[in-house]
């Protein structure tokens, strides 16, 4: 029963890191249609700067939570509003911008990733907090991993009743629809589309702060969750919010599975688990 609740609870982890990464890139490509390659690079640098305000200025992760993921958000909504809009403007059709942006993201992650290298160093960074120990079943678990698993749960459930019940979430489901339309019902595309580049930053940011607070922390840890969200999103169906929500804690339960067992073959796992969905059913579990 120990074994049974030590896998269980990691993997429930895991996942609603997961889920948290890959919502916020599902939302970028499913509405914006930007599929951001630097999405990594967003989790470092909510990871790093959490690392930087606990360890400096002696400022809470969970306070860290409603820091990073508001400058997560405005410098996604600024990169939107500057360089993909133009992209946007200058591509013949939405193929070519879908190209076009994929490309540009990718330069934009070699420039984080560098300024991230000058700023903190290659390094890995870890800090202690709340190194209590929680007894459940009799079995032992970290209280910061408790805290961190409650977090993402929370928040995944808010952003999800957000964009299904507020004004402004139907609007950016309409946009993901049918923007031409949308944009003819009222709805301000451009805006709507930054705002959804910048929210899918601020998942991004947020889900770094959380991570930093039971994983290792370095510059250069960004493409490894990358990769985990771009096999989230087509396991969930892209664009799909709450398939990304689900697909984010099968991995996760699937990772610690296979973790337990054998470590170092986590992200084989991953990997295999995405070769297969892409033979089998490439529209991903809630995809259409």
């Amino acid at each position: 029963m120990e074994r049974f609740l030590d896998v269980a609870i990691a993997g429930l982890l895991l996942g609603g890191l997961y889920a948290l990464i890959a919502m916020g890139m599902s939302l970028q490509y499913g509405v914006a249609r930007v599929f951001n390659i630097a999405h990594g690079e967003f989790i470092m640098l909510g990871a790093m700067t959490t690392w930087t305000l606990y360890t400096v200025f002696n400022i809470s992760p969970l306070v860290a939570v409603v820091i990073c993921g508001p400058l997560a958000f405005v410098l996604g909504f600024i990169i939107h509003r500057t360089m993909f809009r133009k992209l946007q403007s200058l591509s013949a059709n939405q193929g070519v911008f879908e190209s076009n942006s994929m490309l540009a993201s990718f330069g934009l992650m070699f420039v984080i990733q560098n300024i991230a290298f000058l700023a903190w160093g290659p390094e890995i960074r870890t800090y202690n907090y709340l190194m209590e120990t929680v007894s459940i079943g009799g079995a032992l678990f970290g209280a910061r991993r408790l805290v961190t698993l409650g977090f993402a749960i929370a928040i995944g459930v808010i952003f999800y009743i957000f964009l299904a019940r507020t004004r402004i979430g139907k609007a950016i489901r309409a946009a993901g629809q049918d923007p031409s339309t949308a944009g003819l019902m009222g709805v301000n595309i451009n805006w709507v589309l930054a705002l959804c580049f910048g929210l899918g930053a601020a998942m991004a940011g947020i889900a770094g702060v959380l991570i930093s607070m039971s994983y290792p922390d370095s510059a250069n840890m960004g493409q490894e969750y990358l990769t985990v969200a771009i096999i989230v999103v087509v396991l969930g169906g892209l664009g799909s919010i709450p398939g990304s929500f689900i697909g984010g804690f099968l991995l996760g339960i699937i990772g610690s599975i296979v973790s337990f067992y054998e470590p170092g073959l986590n992200m084989a796992a991953y990997y295999a688990i995405f070769v297969i969905l892409l033979l089998v059913r490439p529209r991903g579990i809630m995809g259409r």
